[in-house]
């Protein structure tokens, strides 16, 4: 029993596979936004007069300046999207392996049909990665099979399915590890500049309500404070859409090329033992 698990448990992929404690990631990411925010944007060479807090904005940092606090969260939010999209683009093209998936796809088919293990084993072992690994597990399962008398043909299917089942969950959360986070920020992104916007509206509404001429900056900051807040979670909300689709995506087609590999291990096995019961 122990050696069926050996046989079917996959090898650890070597390479970048991934951060797991995403969470020094974000601290990073905030203490990086907050600091851009106030240093960087908040600079007074960019207000007229040095004056941060009251000075007229020179120039687009010193609005986005104004835009308050939250723009801090957001730019928090942002470089985390792209600190973790780095961060998947990497252990994705360790999972893929070194060389083309679809060229890997077709030699290990045929050479499994021609029931060359030997071949299949070098072509896994030359392609690394979650796919070389599962596909062999598969077939150390099928060899394994071949040598175990005394099962029915449709127990031995069934187990080398199995094994290329189990050997595709163990390398799952390695695949899908961090995209939930860049799926939350879609939507915390939005919900952070509707609450930026909020902050700004009231601002400008104050201003409104405590009229004269001299509430026109306050009025114009509350404005600025909204529309700031906007544009940068759209921005924050967009990047982190695109690079969750496309790694998504990314995923999807490895584990087509998994679930393609498998069957054909599978049926090759059936077919090649038609005659037995």
């Amino acid at each position: 029993m122990a050696t069926t698990k050996n046989a079917a448990s996959p090898k650890k992929s070597k390479g970048f596979t991934g951060i797991k404690s995403a969470i020094w990631v974000m601290l990073i990411c905030l203490i990086l936004g907050y600091s851009f925010w106030y240093f960087v944007l908040g600079n007074p060479d960019n207000f007229a007069g040095g004056d941060v807090e009251n000075g007229r904005p020179l120039n687009l940092m010193g609005t986005v300046y104004h835009g308050g606090y939250v723009v801090g969260l957001i730019f928090t939010l942002l470089l985390t999207v792209v600190a973790l999209s780095i961060e998947r683009y990497f252990a994705l093209k360790t999972a893929f392996g070194k060389g083309s998936l679809k060229k890997f796809v077709v030699e290990i088919k045929a050479a499994i049909k021609a029931n060359d293990f030997a071949k299949a084993r070098a072509i896994c072992d030359k392609q690394q990665g979650s796919v070389a690994n599962v596909v062999l597990a598969s077939v150390n399962t099928y060899q394994q099979m071949e040598e175990t008398p005394g099962i029915k043909k449709a127990q031995k299917v069934a187990k080398i399915q199995q094994a290329h089942e189990e050997a595709t969950q163990l390398e799952m959360p390695t695949l899908q590890m961090n995209l939930p986070i860049i799926a939350t920020i879609v939507t915390l992104g939005t919900l952070t500049a509707l609450f930026g916007t909020v902050l700004g509206m009231i601002g400008s509404f104050q201003a409104l309500a405590a009229g004269g001429g001299g509430d026109s900056m306050a009025l114009s900051m509350g404005i600025s404070e909204a529309l700031v807040n906007t544009a940068a979670g759209i921005a924050t909300s967009w990047v982190a859409v695109v690079a969750y689709n496309t790694y998504t995506n990314k995923i999807d087609k490895l584990t087509y090329a998994l679930d393609e590999v498998g069957y054909t291990i599978a049926q090759t096995y059936d077919a090649n033992h038609a005659d037995e019961a």
